[in-house]
């Protein structure tokens, strides 16, 4: 195992990941996006201090608050898009390419509103890797077509390096920012084995995709609260 990784792993001894559904939890999110987005220029100022929209309550979405030692840190929001419910900013977005592909079998996770507390992303520079490890082995649960993801020329080269993305479409417009996006693709199945051989801590059990994306049970108001599970794994370790 490499150091990166074992620094990593280490950062998530201290790590929570919490399924937000409502209530407290899901407005916290909302105000950490609002804060996260308008301190880097991609919203502007609104006197409710929130950034939310439709795709928060659609019946495919999955929103997280990652917390370091119970500090909410960062956010990211899943969407599973299928023929079934083919819904998510993605397909909205970019509906002229997308939905066509839909409509012939493909299937997509659609991470989206990525947001980090901007003090905790300065002390913990791997946020966005604690984070978006959510979407990875979202695919390993899910087995789509693709894994999706809008962004900002500039954090192509992030996406491309971890996720082995490549564009797709150039430059639109994103509901409620300021500044374009670009859709990128990254290869199903890419996880766990090619990003946990370079990053040990994309690894996850069988328990834990199922506690973070298995439907609710009973009570959809609930927040659940899971450990990553990367330093059980063997070869993680």
């Amino acid at each position: 195992m490499n150091a990166f990784s074992r620094i990593v792993l280490q950062l998530m001894e201290h790590i929570e990941y919490r399924i937000c559904r409502s209530g407290e939890d899901l407005e916290s999110i909302f105000r950490l996006r609002y804060d996260s987005y308008l301190s880097v220029g991609m919203i502007k100022a609104d006197a409710k201090r929130i950034v939310e929209d439709e795709f928060d309550y659609s019946a495919n979405v999955f929103n997280y608050g990652v917390y370091y030692d119970g500090h909410l840190v960062s956010t990211v929001r899943l969407h599973h898009v299928t023929g079934e419910v083919p819904v998510s900013p993605s397909v909205k977005v970019f509906g002229d390419v997308l939905e066509p592909r839909i409509a012939n079998g493909a299937s997509y996770v659609d991470p989206s509103r990525f947001a980090a507390d901007k003090d905790w992303s300065a002390e913990l520079r791997v946020l966005p890797y604690i984070t978006l490890r959510l979407a990875l082995i979202a695919c390993h649960h899910f087995k789509p077509t693709a894994c999706l993801t809008a962004i900002k020329e500039e954090h192509a080269a992030f996406y491309r390096r971890v996720f082995i993305a490549e564009p797709i479409v150039r430059g639109r417009i994103y509901p409620g920012l300021t500044t374009p996006v670009d859709l990128w693709q990254a290869p199903c199945p890419m996880s766990p084995d090619q990003g946990a051989r370079r990053f040990a801590f994309f690894r996850s059990t069988a328990l834990e995709r199922r506690l973070l994306f298995s439907p609710p049970e009973d009570d959809r108001s609930a927040s659940l609260t899971i450990l990553p599970s990367a330093k059980y794994i063997r070869h993680a370790a």
